[in-house]
């Protein structure tokens, strides 16, 4: 009879140990190794950090953009264990636009600065070229053109009128 017990009760205890360990609630650090491992496997997650406490997984940190954040939700959801996600993610701002300085600018400052000098004449800068107007007296030309000469335009385009 008590082998006729046991071969009843040994399976039977059998079973309860193994449905005990399969109800077992995942622990937070196995949950918070699992997301962490997640996170890493996305190149788009690097700067994000993580803390679980009774299966609900907090996201902290800095990502490019607002797609990477929703990644980082998903991606945490979809862990083994996890009950929810605080999505804390920030988006970091894209940085300002530099000022950009057109090679023509310092150009035409110094063709401003030189053509100064000379009454009635005016000029323009557009991609490395000057463009000369007004009246000049002869005798003044070639100086004017020596000095802007110097500056290394592409070229000069001379619409001067000599009086």
């Amino acid at each position: 009879m008590n082998k006729k017990i046991m071969r009843v009760l040994l399976p039977t205890f059998i079973l309860f140990v193994s449905l005990a360990a399969c109800n077992s609630k995942t622990s937070d650090a196995d949950v918070k190794t699992s997301v962490d491992n997640a996170i890493a496997a996305n190149s788009n997650l690097t700067g994000t950090y993580t803390e679980v406490k009774d299966g609900v997984v907090t996201l902290t940190g800095q990502v490019k953009d607002e797609s990477a954040k929703a990644s980082a939700e998903t991606t945490v959801k979809s862990v083994k264990g996890v009950k929810s996600v605080n999505n804390n993610l920030t988006v970091t701002p894209p940085p300002a636009a530099p000022v950009e300085v057109t090679a023509d600018d310092p150009l035409k400052a110094s063709v401003d600065n030189t053509v100064r000098s000379y009454p009635g004449v005016s000029a323009s800068v557009n991609d490395g070229v000057i463009t000369l107007t007004g009246q000049i007296k002869r005798a003044d030309l070639q100086n004017l053109m020596k000095s802007l000469n110097s500056l290394k335009p592409k070229k000069i385009e001379n619409q001067l009128t000599i009086k």
